[in-house]
């Protein structure tokens, strides 16, 4: 048995005092030790941002790789060593823009990878830009008359690059986002947990509208596969169909009972209600928290090792020498 205090160095953490960054290291020590599986076994690897530090701060393996590039280390790590349990650590700019191209691919390729996605909606490393997932008009160092185009939203992104996995934690929430990260580690294949950051110096209170004591209850649902999707401060809430779309009901008013809230299904194969409950949000419709897709597919690193097993089958070990020799041989005198 581990407990947290196994995953943690002995390096000073340095991230700015109310940094969200500290809540999401704490949740994952503790989700590993939950996870049972030994900090030899583990590598977290990283790209460039204040997210990726986090290897630091881990007693596992870790590689502190180049900006947006450390989704294609972590490829490569995964399909070499398929026993390693191999963690991403990425921020919205780090994954979203220089390193998407990547980041789309392992989702697509079906990586047996754990990304952990900390979205504060900026640059914090170089001093305030504003990144992909900053909404349009945002006033930044970049951008200060405010930005002129729309932000990426995870979610949909993973979605629409066939992800099968996907789950969405607030940094200040450690229930929530520790149950994300060892359900994240326990499914097979690419898995996203997004984490919503605060950034206290370049911006500061970017996801209070959701995260504050006063509105959580009423803002979020935190959703459980097989469960009723209810929420509110008196859990008198729930979200039901109403043609194609959501809609958030009053349980006992309006006909409404708890028989006619819809109950989560994680592992549903077709994505169109998964995709629609991760894109709540938190404005008219609460915003999904928890696991929001949860579905098994065969994953790239596997089937490598399969294929190369089965052309090993077919094509006993030889020489060298006999398999330069196997096609056609001239020779030169």
């Amino acid at each position: 048995m581990y407990t947290a205090q196994d995953f943690k160095s002995d390096q000073y953490v340095r991230w700015c005092p109310g940094c969200g960054d500290h809540g999401v290291v704490l949740a994952l020590q503790k989700a590993m030790a939950e996870l049972g599986i030994a900090p030899h076994q583990t590598a977290v690897i990283s790209g460039i941002g204040c997210s990726s530090r986090l290897p630091y701060y881990m007693n596992t393996y870790g590689f502190h790789t180049i900006h947006g590039r450390g989704a294609a280390i972590a490829t490569g790590l995964k399909t070499a060593r398929p026993d390693l349990s191999v963690w991403l650590a990425s921020g919205d700019g780090d994954s979203l823009a220089i390193g998407g191209n990547h980041f789309i691919h392992a989702m697509r390729r079906n990586i047996d990878l754990n990304v952990v996605l900390f979205n504060n909606r900026i640059y914090g490393l170089t001093k305030g830009q504003y990144s992909p997932t900053s909404p349009r008009g945002f006033v930044s160092k970049s951008s200060p008359y405010g930005t002129v185009e729309d932000p990426f939203i995870p979610a949909e992104l993973v979605m629409g690059a066939r992800g099968r996995f996907f789950a969405r934690s607030l940094d200040v929430d450690q229930k929530t986002l520790v149950d994300c990260l060892t359900a994240s580690a326990r499914h097979k294949g690419a898995a996203v947990t997004e984490v919503l950051v605060n950034c206290v110096i370049f911006n500061d209170g970017a996801h209070k509208y959701l995260s504050s004591k006063e509105v959580r209850a009423e803002k979020t649902i935190v959703l459980e596969h097989g469960k009723k999707m209810i929420f509110g401060q008196n859990l008198d809430k729930g979200l039901v169909l109403d043609g194609f779309k959501l809609k958030v009901v009053k349980i006992g008013e309006g006909g409404y009972s708890i028989n006619d809230i819809l109950t989560h299904d994680a592992h549903e194969q077709d994505s169109t209600l998964h995709t629609m409950l991760a894109m709540m949000d938190g404005e008219n419709l609460p915003m999904a928290m928890g696991v929001i897709r949860d579905v098994e597919a065969p994953t790239y690193d596997e089937a490598v090792h399969a294929q190369i097993a089965e052309v090993q089958a077919k094509n006993p070990t030889r020489k060298l020498r006999e398999l330069f020799l196997q096609q056609d041989v001239w020779e030169v005198k």
